[in-house]
């Protein structure tokens, strides 16, 4: 919106609750949602047709919990679901300009497996999680895409994307602990290990300037944040909320995920991507936190989960 596009949000919720922490009620009001189901082609190809839609962010997902506990659900939304994007753009090549959508750093295998070092691009894949494979499955498919039809796309892996907004899977942990810190309840943060936390601000703008910009082929980047242990994500925390020190702990075995990954390439097609310091983005969340709380509608269940 910041950067002058109506943008419109394909949702199988039809709610808004998110958005609505962060935009007026004016800016709201330029959204245009439409409600669809991704596994449905039909839903897919009518949205893109009806609305003449020119760019896709596809970033509809099972994240991996909900992968492990329903592999054939996770597929039909991951992989058939981002079928159903591409299909919909080879049909309607005559709207559809670029696709950038949502891969993920699970598509590396452990720490270990690359000696400890970090994971330069080109590095093997090695997924240890049915949603590691499933987004593995997706940029092949997108490579066929283009090599097929000449779609041009970009996949982005991130990592563990923190701020507002951020309420489900297993790395929205650093941002429920902010939320928690706020309110001064206790939360615990369901892994330890190595981290990279990615600001949501700067994920979204290499989105949109993936999407903006004049690429061809089927891109893969991977981004990077700040690469940091645990226990220095706690500390930091503690430096802007020092209730945090008493509320928030972690426990649990490190993720399955290396942490420590290249964006050599990211950085040379696109230039000048932006990392925010860790404790600028914590501070950033907190505020808009502690801002919604003063308005009595900072949305606190996702603490239970």
């Amino acid at each position: 919106m910041d950067r002058g596009y109506r943008p419109h949000v394909f949702d199988v919720d039809a709610g808004s609750a998110r958005l609505a922490a962060l935009l007026t009620p004016e800016q709201l009001s330029i959204v245009q949602f439409i409600q669809g189901d991704i596994t449905q082609f039909q839903d897919v190809e009518s949205a893109v047709g009806e609305h003449g839609i020119t760019h896709v962010l596809h970033l509809a997902g099972i994240q991996v919990p909900g992968c492990a506990a329903d592999p054939l659900r996770g597929a039909r939304v991951n992989v058939v679901g981002t079928l159903n994007v591409f299909e919909a753009a080879r049909r309607r090549r005559d709207l559809v300009q670029n696709i950038v959508y949502a891969s993920s750093a699970a598509v590396f295998g452990p720490e270990d497996a690359y000696g400890g070092a970090t994971v330069p691009e080109g590095a093997p894949l090695l997924p240890g999680t049915h949603y590691g494979v499933f987004k593995q499955c997706n940029e092949g498919n997108a490579r066929i895409y283009f090599l097929n039809n000449g779609i041009t796309s970009a996949g982005i892996r991130p990592w563990a994307v923190y701020g507002v907004g951020r309420d489900q899977g297993i790395t929205s942990g650093p941002t429920k602990a902010i939320k928690a810190a706020v309110v001064g309840r206790p939360y615990t943060i369901r892994f330890t290990g190595s981290v990279d936390l990615q600001y949501v601000r700067d994920t979204s703008r290499i989105f949109v300037r993936c999407a903006e910009a004049a690429l061809t082929g089927a891109k893969v980047y991977t981004p990077r944040g700040s690469v940091v242990r645990v226990p220095e994500f706690l500390a930091t925390l503690e430096q802007v909320l020092p209730q945090a020190r008493t509320l928030i702990n972690a426990e649990g075995k490190p993720l399955p995920i290396a942490a420590d990954l290249d964006d050599s390439a990211l950085q040379r097609d696109l230039g000048g991507v932006q990392r925010t310091p860790l404790e600028e983005g914590i501070r950033e969340t907190t505020a808009i936190f502690e801002r919604l709380r003063g308005a009595g509608t900072l949305d606190t269940q996702d603490l239970n989960t």
